[in-house]
């Protein structure tokens, strides 16, 4: 099992530490194509248009700053640099050791700078989106997607893939469809469903923890997966197609 996860929005940067080494990283063929985002988005992040560019605010000056200077900065494991909703609720620091490995196994996170890291891959805090467009490289899920492709085809296969990226960074691969189920989150209320974000990222970080730390064999079938995840919620699994993955639909009571 393969646990995708997307990046957080903010990340947390380490106090001191050594710089990244690009070569130490997951997927070790995607190295040219990291340094090449880094080197545009550090220009892109000099420049006076940098905030509107990378779509953030003025308080986020000093995160844009950052992004200058990355090859220097102090880096750490990828689990302690993303956090927000969904990595509160996947609980990594309050693990046993056990079952941080597993997590360090089984956690690819999908990243607009990166291209995809493992959980443990020691990088720096940056501020970048999936969906922002950097000089000479254009749209970075269109960038990344054959690169991908590529790079995770030979690791993931034999893996059920459970995927819990948001819609902007499964764009930027499309695993195979028979070994993947998407997570879609709901609440219900009459016999009428809505789609929610807020909870959505924070049980999908539930469900992650909850894979990572039940006991027994982790699920190579979506239907194992659907067994297991109806240990903590109602869920329902919606049958793929030979182009469309298969779905985990988890009802949260309203």
């Amino acid at each position: 099992m393969l646990i995708l996860l997307p990046p957080s929005e903010g990340k947390t940067p380490p106090r001191s530490g050594a710089p990244a080494d690009l070569s130490a990283l997951h997927f070790a063929e995607l190295s040219s194509a990291r340094q090449d985002v880094i080197e545009a988005l550090a220009v892109v992040s000099a420049g006076q248009e940098a905030m509107a560019h990378l779509g953030v605010g003025a308080t986020l000056a000093h995160e844009v700053l950052r992004n200058t200077r990355l090859a220097a900065e102090p880096a750490a494991p990828a689990h302690s640099i993303y956090t927000g909703v969904l990595y509160d609720a996947l609980g990594y620091q309050s693990m046993t050791a056990v079952q941080k490995h597993r997590a360090d196994d089984a956690v690819v996170v999908i990243s607009a700078l990166w291209g995809a890291v493992g959980f443990a891959d020691v990088i720096p805090a940056y501020r970048l989106s999936m969906s922002v467009g950097l000089p000479g490289l254009g749209k970075l899920a269109s960038y990344w997607k054959p690169k991908l492709g590529a790079a995770l085809s030979a690791p993931s296969e034999g893996h059920l893939l459970v995927d819990c990226r948001s819609s902007t960074y499964a764009a930027a691969w499309t695993p195979d469809p028979a070994r993947t189920v998407a997570v879609n989150v709901f609440t219900e209320r009459d016999g009428t469903r809505k789609v929610v974000s807020h909870f959505a990222k924070h049980t999908r970080g539930e469900l992650a923890r909850h894979l990572l730390t039940r006991r027994g064999k982790a699920p190579t079938t979506p239907e194992e997966l659907v067994r297991a995840t109806s240990e903590k919620w109602t869920v329902e699994l919606v049958p793929g197609t030979a182009r469309k993955h298969h779905s985990v639909n988890i009802i949260l009571p309203n």
